[in-house]
């Protein structure tokens, strides 16, 4: 199926025009064509207008009005006659019928099209509109798609990771319709399918990556293990994302532009152990710094000591001096100092 785009089509307002005036002739017609008639005239004026009057209106199902990046799918008895594309006032043929099988589904994401058109078809003037012109110009205010970029939010899932932990993830997808075709006519519900496909890419590239980074791991398929995590990469994981998907709905007609990673977390029931063992990986990282800190201090000092000569100390009593020394810089309290006036032997 490829997308057949119709031009110079954009006559509208003329046959709009056309047709108000033949209306207008066609009721001068009938008034003087009964005039004449009771003069003892030919009733052929009349029944010219009254036949004009009745099926004048036909053109108006064919006018159809578009705003910049939309787009209609137009068929006529069931096949694909061709795709209305940008701004403008368009007349086609009145039984053409505008195809959209997504138009009534709303899904968490901007720019859907339902809205605003549903809007205008519960109103007081969308009713009289409906009336007047048929329902051809209800199906244009709900069948048209929008080609602007819009963003899918998707809801969180569930997914383990590559170790087996649960994490909860989001996505924010920007996408557009690139072929109005595809995406009509080889996809039941092109916004569904969008959908389901992104919920697929991300629990196939999820489970491929730690949370966190974790020795021998290959995240990349090289058979050398990375350091490749949700966390840390979340760039290279939302770009795997993305081709993923597109690979997908490459055949409905749409393109991704870009994921994004909206929201990382552990899943709520393991979510207080890792949260304690980053606590304890963090303390132990702490510990680690202070006790390098305090063995260079205290080298430090008996190297100033021996060089400047203030005291002599026999290795006993640099023993207990470093001692004392550890554990003044290693605790976690501060020091309550004792007087010795004693001896230490």
């Amino acid at each position: 199926m490829e997308e057949k785009v119709i031009k110079g089509a954009k006559h509208g307002m003329a046959v709009l025009l056309v047709t108000i005036l033949l209306y207008a002739a066609a009721i001068a017609a009938l008034v003087f064509g009964i005039i004449s008639f009771e003069g003892g005239g030919s009733p052929a004026l009349m029944i010219v207008g009254a036949v004009w009057l009745l099926i004048g209106w036909l053109p108006l199902p064919g006018l159809k009005v578009l705003k910049p990046q939309e787009a209609l799918v137009l068929t006529l008895f069931g096949r694909y006659i061709g795709t209305l594309k940008g701004e403008g006032f368009y007349a086609v043929n009145p039984f053409c019928t505008a195809v959209n099988p997504a138009a009534k589904t709303r899904l968490n994401q901007s720019g859907d099209v339902d809205g605003a058109g549903q809007a205008l078809l519960n109103s007081a003037a969308g009713q009289a509109l409906l009336t007047a012109a048929g329902n051809s110009m209800g199906e244009l205010v709900n069948k048209r798609i929008s080609l602007k970029i819009m963003t899918l939010n998707n809801n969180r899932q569930k997914i383990n990771d590559c170790l087996g932990n649960p994490v909860e993830i989001g996505i924010a997808v920007t996408w557009r319709v690139v072929d109005t075709a595809k995406a009509v006519f080889c996809v039941d519900n092109y916004k569904e399918y969008l959908s389901l496909q992104c919920d697929g890419a991300l629990r196939n590239i999820v489970r491929i990556y730690p949370y966190d980074v974790a020795p021998n791991v290959d995240t990349t398929g090289d058979g050398i293990a990375d350091e490749g995590s949700l966390r840390g990469s979340s760039e290279v994981v939302a770009a795997r994302i993305r081709d993923e998907i597109q690979q997908k709905v490459a055949g409905a007609g749409l393109e991704i532009i870009e994921a994004r990673i909206t929201y990382l977390a552990y899943a709520p029931e393991i979510a207080a152990v890792m949260l304690q063992r980053q606590q304890a990986s963090a303390v132990v990282d702490a510990r680690k710094m202070i006790v390098d800190g305090a063995v260079g201090m205290v080298e430090m000092a008996l190297e100033r000591l021996n060089a400047n000569g203030t005291v002599q100390l026999d290795e006993e009593r640099k023993a207990v001096m470093v001692s004392n020394l550890l554990v003044v810089l290693c605790g976690n309290r501060d020091a309550q100092p004792v007087v010795n006036s004693g001896s230490l032997y």
